[in-house]
């Protein structure tokens, strides 16, 4: 159970650690003006999810079930543990539906402003928006869910 732990949290350090991250590194490439440092951020937001949001989520989800299966949680039933997974499967909706299209609309809109040395369309200033409010959303969720896992309230 100590390794399944050990994973459970290293899921839960790359997931939130990234989403959390993904956002300061936008915000602050919005702020700088620079254009090429914006396409390349709106690149490598979209690069960290694979390479840690996404393991992270195939961890948390694949311990988590096993833990709970090993200290026979039920799964049936309105609990902490299920709380946590509606709200978990709830951010990865929105994540699915709204971030990622926000997040490759602003890798075209970027990438197209820094090569033709235009100012940022407002398809950009939309997208971003959207994945500022969305993403908000998506980072106060797991919050919730730690939050849940740690206190176990009901």
């Amino acid at each position: 159970m100590a390794v399944l732990l050990m994973l459970h949290v290293v899921g839960a350090v790359l997931f939130l650690g990234n989403i959390i991250t993904a956002a300061f590194w936008k915000i602050i490439a919005e702020r700088s003006g620079d254009l090429p440092h914006l396409s390349r951020t709106a690149r490598n937001v979209m690069l960290a999810d694979y390479a840690f949001t996404l393991p992270g989520i195939v961890l948390l989800i694949a311990t988590g079930f096993a833990m709970a299966a090993k200290a026979g949680y039920p799964l049936h039933e309105w609990n902490w543990m299920t709380a946590s997974l509606a709200l978990f499967a709830l951010s990865g909706v929105v994540w699915g539906a709204v971030l990622i299209p926000a997040q490759r609309c602003m890798m075209q809109e970027s990438a197209a402003a820094a090569h033709g040395r235009i100012p940022l369309s407002a398809r950009y200033r939309q997208a971003s928006r959207r994945w500022d409010v969305f993403g908000t959303f998506v980072i106060l969720l797991p919050l919730v869910v730690l939050y849940l896992m740690l206190n176990k309230p009901f």
